[in-house]
């Protein structure tokens, strides 16, 4: 990707002519009349604000990589089958797509196993202002569907209205809220509303008030990755605000308590501070203990953490291991939500077909010698159902996918944000002309899955206890992802998430298949056609 070091669309930032270097991104010649800001020269001005996604946006947006990691999903192609079904009898009759059954669950092999209607759910959306913005359409979302939803870090921290004795947290209320959102529209059985906690949150003693207060009984641990590497950021907008969470404990910059900063923040030379987390340095035996420990309070222990270095993905699936961890996520490079540094999205940390390679690997080494291997989830930036295949596909180890589910951020979040904007548009009516014409002007036309929520919850008021934002990521993960996905399926012949096989993929590419280990096609048609014939 051309210009890549200099340009960037997550920062605001061009190049003046079309052919920059190709190794710095700096134009060929750089002329003082310039007034064209490329990345460098915003930072000339702005400093540390040009390593985020643009600050102005921030609350409203998500952000990710844009990087070409030069290997992704589309270098695997999903493989159709003629002959035979698995999971249905191979009969016309009964082999049609909309008979595949896509239910899952995690922790399957917990005491508690939890069962959701779509191998999808909403990894850890914490203290970022976007998700706050959104959380009841994505709550309302989750639980309509019939899925998982992980309540992010920092959340208690970050609430104003929070309150705390001896450095714990005894109530808040933003908590209880974003449990409420789920549950209010959940039907007891299928998802369930897990509460994740960082370094921040264990030394405020979250665990303890969810789990005894609020009635959680699924705790997520979070391992070092908040905004990528680095523990997680938001920005504050006043100064109230930045000596609040500064005197929690929290690290605040620049510093609101320095007079010379104060100052300029008053005079608007800058407009927000940053709030960072503090990140984790996790050793095996802590962290077997503190499973111990955590099991004594909830049913189901998940664990989430980033694309580190393949020995990182080594240890922690051996500790998983060790713990008999619920469902260990994986989070890819390359995927985002709100504040994660450009440079860090871009250029470090594993991509996620990488990652995927690297898990299963560790997972056939300890299958091979007989010992536990959790249920694994990956993030990083998957938005469609074929992707979703591919990575369960990928994790087949001789007895079906050991991927149970796919975490999603920045699509339910979009899907949300776009749903309520479009309602606003058609209240004020200035929705596009051409979406108008071709599907209505009121979101009970151009909401294609309105009637099906509705049906779901006879009782409940669209567009106020189930918001129009929950209907839009419904028929997201439902109509779309669910529909999709049963699709694929039976063009596989694989009528049941536990009979999808390693074989149903192959490689487009060598490098693809250096890497993953799966057969390109041409030598799989070598390998077997000969024989057949």
């Amino acid at each position: 990707m051309k210009g890549i070091e200099n340009e960037r669309s997550t920062t605001g930032t061009a190049t003046r002519v079309r052919d920059p270097n190709p190794l710095s991104g700096m134009c060929p010649i750089c002329i003082e009349e310039c007034t064209v800001l490329c990345e460098a020269g915003k930072a000339t001005f702005r400093g540390r604000e040009v390593l985020y996604p643009s600050p102005e946006h921030f609350g409203v947006s998500t952000a990710s990589a844009n990087k070409d990691f030069y290997l992704d999903w589309s270098h695997i192609q999903i493989m159709s089958e003629l002959i035979g079904a698995k999971g249905i009898a191979a009969d016309p009759d009964k082999a049609f797509f909309e008979n595949a059954d896509i239910r899952t669950s995690v922790g399957s092999r917990s005491k508690r196993p939890i069962p959701m209607n779509v191998p999808v759910h909403i990894a850890g959306l914490g203290s970022t202002a976007v998700a706050k913005r959104n959380w009841k359409g994505m709550a309302v979302g989750s639980a309509i569907t019939g899925v998982c939803q992980v309540i992010g870090e920092n959340i208690c921290g970050m609430d104003s209205e929070s309150v705390y004795s001896n450095g714990k947290v005894q109530s808040s209320p933003e908590m209880m809220f974003r449990i409420n959102s789920f549950r209010d529209q959940w039907d007891g059985k299928t998802g369930a509303i897990v509460v994740q906690t960082n370094v921040e949150d264990l030394r405020a003693g979250v665990d303890d008030y969810v789990t005894s207060k609020l009635d959680v009984d699924v705790i997520e641990r979070k391992w070092g990755q908040g905004a990528k590497a680095i523990g997680g950021e938001v920005r504050l907008t006043s100064l109230e605000r930045a000596l609040e969470l500064k005197s929690r404990g929290y690290l605040v910059l620049p510093d609101p308590e320095d007079k010379g900063v104060q100052d300029a923040f008053k005079a608007g030379l800058f407009k927000s501070f940053e709030r960072h987390s503090r990140v984790g340095f996790p050793d095996e035996t802590s962290f077997l203990e503190d499973v111990d420990n955590l099991r004594a309070k909830t049913k189901n222990v998940f664990l989430k953490t980033g694309a580190y270095r393949p020995e990182v993905v080594a240890f922690t699936m051996r500790c998983a291991s060790k713990a008999k961890i619920d469902l260990l996520t994986f989070d890819g490079a390359g995927g985002g939500t709100g504040m994660s540094p450009v440079p860090m999205m871009n250029e470090m940390s594993t991509p996620t077909v990488h990652l995927c390679a690297q898990v299963v690997e560790c997972a056939r080494i300890l299958k091979e010698r007989r010992e536990f291997v959790p249920d694994i989830s990956f993030a990083g930036g998957f938005v469609n159902e074929t992707q979703m295949y591919k990575a369960m596909a990928m994790s087949d180890l001789g007895d079906g996918p050991i991927v149970k589910s796919i975490g999603m951020s920045r699509t339910p979040l979009l899907a949300v944000m776009k749903s309520s904007h479009y309602v606003k548009l058609a209240e004020s009516g200035k929705l596009p002309s051409s979406f108008a014409e071709q599907y209505g002007t009121k979101p009970e036309q151009f909401f294609i899955s309105g009637n099906a929520v509705q049906t779901l919850r006879p009782g409940a008021k669209i567009g106020t206890d189930i918001p129009w934002g929950a209907v839009g990521l419904y028929t997201y993960w439902h109509d779309r992802i669910g529909e999709g996905l049963k699709q694929l399926m039976a063009g596989a012949r694989k009528f049941k998430l536990e009979c999808i096989e390693r074989g149903d993929i192959n490689c487009l590419t060598e490098y693809a298949s250096k890497v993953t280990g799966i057969e390109t096609i041409d030598a799989r048609a070598a390998r077997v056609m000969k024989a057949l014939l």
